[in-house]
């Protein structure tokens, strides 16, 4: 009877070769399913190497933004700059415009003075009074009279309405301002009008 027996556990059993369907995989041996490694020491290398690009990058990206902010601070300097000139010289400009016309006013008090010639004093003062302080109004916002009375004759500052002959003077020479100039700095903003020595 014993033979019966041996004959059922043979039946369990399953010959060595392929796995039948539905049967779970044998296990794997130490060789399968791992993925070729390199070295440690390669590892390291490739690493480092990785590192060391990563690096150059951000020092290339980080000199490049370094670079537009110079040059971007530059051009707002330049800006300022140009704002700040254009800004004086449109003041300039202003203070050259009214100064005109305040002068056209000075000119027309100081003939006024000349004909007055002593009749009526209180007219006279008042008069006074109004021209002293438009000239000192001119002279707050730096313009000033020109008188080139002895200097030679400059085109670019005095307006020759005749020459004269005169003795002991040489040709070119301013001998008569027949109206004064005026300039605010280096601008001129009225030529003097002059009588020239011949």
């Amino acid at each position: 009877m014993s033979a019966p027996e041996d004959e059922v556990r043979d039946e369990g059993a399953r010959p060595a070769g392929a796995a039948a369907a539905g049967d779970p995989p044998p296990p794997a041996t130490a060789q399968e399913g791992v993925p070729p490694t390199a070295s440690p020491a390669g590892d390291a290398e490739q690493i480092d190497r990785d590192f060391e690009a990563l690096l150059a990058d951000a020092h290339r990206e980080r000199d490049e933004y370094l670079e537009l902010a110079r040059r971007t601070k530059a051009d707002f300097e330049n800006f300022r700059k140009r704002a700040a000139a254009q800004a004086q010289e449109a003041q300039v400009r202003g203070k050259v415009e009214v100064a005109r016309e305040v002068i056209e006013a000075v000119d027309n008090l100081e003939r006024a003075l000349e004909a007055a010639d002593g009749e009526g004093e209180g007219l006279r003062s008042g008069v006074e009074m109004v021209l002293s302080g438009l000239c000192e109004t001119l002279s707050r916002n730096g313009v000033e009279p020109v008188d080139p009375k002895g200097e030679k004759f400059d085109p670019n500052r005095h307006e020759a309405l005749s020459t004269q002959p005169v003795e002991d003077t040489e040709s070119g020479v301013v001998v008569e301002v027949l109206q004064k100039g005026y300039a605010l700095g280096d601008q001129l903003v009225r030529p003097a009008r002059v009588v020239v020595s011949a």
